[in-house]
């Protein structure tokens, strides 16, 4: 058993984050509030102490029994990594509506509305296959290996 952990409630709460303001966003054509996610999924990808939508659950929904803990023998390395491609997508989403490209910008944030949602409601994380996909092969910087259970 691995001395590894992760909350996979913080993960679906981030998620819900993720989803519900990108459809916001592209209900009421705030590009904007795309930017936002972005920033905000790459502030937690790469200094995850100050991710926004975690901080949510830690300090409000499980404080108050909204939203009950889920952790498990986890690596938080794919997550994050899954996370990282998710902003990633957004930044270029930013980058198309700036060169009055909408309907670019609109497809690229459908695609991490639909990850995010396959990652909530049916637990795949297509973002951790690839992570591991990428340690199988040996890229530099996948060090991390699935977990043996």
């Amino acid at each position: 058993m691995s001395d590894r952990k992760v909350d996979h409630s913080a993960l679906c709460t981030n998620q819900a984050f993720i989803i519900g303001l990108l459809l916001i966003a592209f209900i009421v054509d705030a590009k904007w509030l795309v930017t936002f996610v972005a920033a905000v999924m790459l502030v937690g990808t790469f200094l995850p102490k100050l991710s926004l939508f975690k901080a949510v659950y830690v300090y409000i929904l499980k404080p108050r029994g909204l939203v009950k803990p889920d952790v498990k023998a986890d690596n938080p390395e794919p997550h994050l990594f899954a996370q990282g491609v998710g902003g990633s997508f957004l930044t270029a989403a930013t980058i198309a509506f700036a060169l009055a490209a909408p309907l670019v910008g609109w497809v690229l944030t459908w695609i991490v509305i639909g990850l995010a949602s396959l990652n909530l409601f049916a637990g795949i994380c297509v973002g951790c296959l690839m992570y591991y996909w990428f340690n199988r092969l040996g890229v530099p910087g996948f060090k991390v290996a699935r977990l043996q259970k």
